[in-house]
C-alpha cells in the first residue's frame, strides 16, 4: 500500500505543542495508548518540549531544516543537525528542544518496548534491497524507489504486507528510511 504524506492530516502532538502527520500505526485501529508501533513525520517550528511516551522506544531522523538540540532530562544532549542520521531515546524521557535555525521536519518511529523492537535503517541508491519480512514500511526521503510494481516519490511510503517477497530498488540518488520491526524478545 502506498501512503502519501500530503494525504495525512496534521494532528497535534500528545502535549499539544507541535504537529505531526501519522503515516502508519499498528495495529491499524490503535490509538496513542495501545499501538505496537507508529511512524510519523513531525513539524517542529518552535522551541518546545517533546511529548512523553512511557514504555515507548523512539527513533528520530532529521528530514529537512537545520535541526535542533535535544536536552534530555538525564543531562545528556544530542544535536539533531545531520540529516538522515537516526537517534534513539526513551519515550518517557523529558526532552526540551532548541531550534538550530528555523523550522524542521523529522521522521519518527515509536515502538512499544514490551511488544516489539526495531530501528530505522538508511538506504542509499542506487541499490537493490533483498526482501526482508521485518521491514514494515519504506519511506522515500529523496529520489525514486520501485517496490511491488509501484514507484515511490519523495514524501511517499510503502506499507509492507505481513510477508513480502518483493525486492526494493532505489534509483541513483535515492534515499530511503526503512522501518524494521520484530517481536520483542521473550
Amino acid at each position: 500500500m502506498i501512503l502519501r504524506l500530503a494525504d495525512c492530516p496534521p494532528q497535534p502532538w500528545k502535549n499539544g505543542l507541535g504537529r505531526t502527520r501519522e503515516l502508519a500505526i499498528h495495529p491499524p485501529a490503535a490509538g496513542s495508548d495501545d499501538f505496537s508501533w507508529r511512524v510519523s513525520v513531525a513539524e517542529v517550528d518552535s522551541a518546545a518540549p517533546f511529548s512523553r511516551f512511557p514504555g515507548i522506544d523512539r527513533q528520530i531522523v532529521l528530514l529537512d531544516g537545520a535541526g535542533f538540540r535535544m536536552n534530555l532530562d538525564d543531562g545528556s544532549r544530542h544535536e539533531l543537525t545531520t540529516p538522515f542520521a537516526p537517534f534513539a531515546f526513551p519515550g518517557e524521557a523529558g526532552v526540551e528542544v532548541t531550534l538550530a535555525d528555523g523550522a524542521t521536519r523529522d521522521f519518527n518511529l515509536m515502538l512499544r518496548r514490551d511488544r516489539v523492537r526495531g530501528k530505522v535503517q538508511v538506504w542509499h541508491g542506487p541499490a537493490v534491497q533483498a526482501p526482508d519480512p521485518a521491514i514494515v514500511l519504506v519511506f522515500c526521503a529523496r529520489g525514486l524507489i520501485d517496490v511491488a510494481g509501484e514507484t515511490l516519490h519523495a514524501a511517499e511510503a510503502w506499507l509492507a504486507p505481513a510477508s513480502t517477497d518483493r525486492a526494493i530498488t532505489l534509483h541513483d540518488g535515492a534515499l530511503a528510511l526503512a522501518v524494521r520491526v520484530e517481536p520483542a524478545a521473550a
